[in-house]
């Protein structure tokens, strides 16, 4: 087994898992299930980081497959949906994940420039965007017949599920108030 085929393997799964943190971050986070008990913004950097580093996993998952010749990925296979003839929608899958994830991670910088609603919009889209991988990784990844690996994905939907419901449920449920600071 050559040292690419690790990398592209070990990348994947780190890829899916940071995502998979990142998601249930933004759920728990939108969910108010933490309360206020730590600031918003502290919070929100933890989520911030979980992203970029599910892009830069990502990054180095597809750099992986253009340098491994295994399987002849290009530039074309590893940037477009369905160009690539090994598993063709299970790495379209893939192909759609990535480009999900940097435009998702790409949205916090700009989220001043676009406006709340369409941050929003986009940040909303990840729901798909972690479906796409899920997909992928269960679909063209190799490591996805290990029992282990399988319980990792099966159990990261679950739980992204779960929180979902959690999500749904909690909206309209207020926050708890703030103590105030008395004016003088």
């Amino acid at each position: 087994m050559s040292t690419t085929w690790m990398i592209i393997r070990a990348s994947g799964i780190v890829a899916f898992g940071l995502l998979t943190l990142s998601v249930i971050w933004g759920l728990t986070l939108s969910s108010t299930l933490l309360g206020r008990r730590v600031p918003a913004r502290n919070l929100t950097y933890v989520h911030e980081s979980l992203s970029v580093g599910a892009l830069v996993a990502t990054m180095g998952h597809a750099v992986a497959l253009l340098v491994d010749g295994f399987v002849p990925f290009g530039p074309m296979e590893v940037l477009v949906p369905g160009a690539s003839a090994w598993r063709t929608g299970a790495v379209a899958f893939g192909v759609v994940a990535a480009w999900g994830v940097a435009i998702v991670t790409v949205s916090f910088y700009v989220r001043r420039h676009i406006g709340r609603t369409a941050w929003r919009a986009i940040h909303f889209g990840t729901f798909g965007v972690f479906v796409a991988a899920l997909v992928h990784g269960l679909g063209a990844g190799t490591d996805a017949t290990v029992p282990v690996m399988r319980w990792a994905y099966l159990a990261s939907a679950g739980i992204v599920a779960a929180l979902t419901v959690a999500r749904v449920a909690l909206v309209g449920v207020p926050l708890p108030a703030r103590a105030e600071r008395p004016t003088t």
